[in-house]
């Protein structure tokens, strides 16, 4: 099984791409004031988005343990499993470096000198805080509308899917009785030929036998009686 064929790869690239997103919105969260409501959103997007890729590793991870069960019925050896290892290790280094830098920074904005920000907020962050609630709100949606989107799209190909096998399914069934039926006819006709060659060798040796007895004078007869017999029949039927 080739690398693009590796289930192990085809995982670990679109973590991997998901790890790069991850990084790039945390240097966006670095360069992002402080108190405002972006921050927020980021932050809740960086926090949420860690949780997922650690979830993908363990996952990953697992296969990788239930491999190591029987390596030969994989088509892999202990460097590939270690190489593998050592990625899925790596990977959650990097998210949990990732995840410690954003509560770190969550914590120092939530605390000032000990005092909650939230007691010492003027009225008018009151917008602020709304405006917060609602980008929240509104990527929370963001992400149910596209969750059930691809379970939609999920649920069409599976159906297709079982359309397609029930096809199939038929058309099998159908060249399976075709197939029986054919069988049955070759055997029918085997037993015919093998009863009409049964009676052909015995008319051949009951003629013979006559044609023995009677002698060549007898022949002589037997042909020309023939013969008057097939002039009869032909006049009989086709001048009467």
């Amino acid at each position: 099984m080739t690398s693009a064929q590796d289930p192990f790869y085809i995982v670990k690239e679109e973590i991997q791409d998901s790890i790069d997103k991850l990084q790039a919105t945390f240097h966006k969260l670095e360069q992002t004031p402080s108190e405002t409501g972006e921050r927020v959103r980021l932050t809740k997007e960086l926090l949420t988005n860690c949780e997922s890729i650690e979830w993908q590793v363990d996952e990953l991870n697992k296969a990788i343990t239930v491999a190591a069960r029987n390596p030969a019925w994989y088509g892999l050896d202990e460097a590939e499993l270690e190489k593998r290892r050592r990625w899925t290790n790596s990977a959650h280094n990097q998210v949990a470096a990732i995840r410690k830098a954003v509560e770190a920074g969550k914590a120092k904005n939530i605390s000032l000198n000990g005092t909650p920000q939230g007691l010492m907020r003027l009225p008018n962050d009151r917008k602020n805080y709304h405006e917060t609630r609602d980008n929240d709100d509104d990527f929370i949606a963001s992400e149910s509308d596209r969750q059930m989107l691809l379970i939609k799209q999920q649920d069409e190909e599976l159906d297709e899917l079982s359309a397609t096998v029930r096809v199939i399914g038929g058309v099998g069934l159908t060249i399976h009785e075709e197939l029986v039926g054919q069988e049955r006819i070759m055997d029918e006709l085997s037993a015919d030929m093998e009863t009409a060659s049964n009676r052909l060798d015995f008319v051949q040796k009951k003629v013979g036998m006559v044609l023995k007895k009677a002698g060549a004078k007898g022949q002589i007869m037997l042909i020309v009686f023939l013969l008057i017999l097939f002039i009869i029949l032909f006049v009989l039927v086709f001048f009467t």
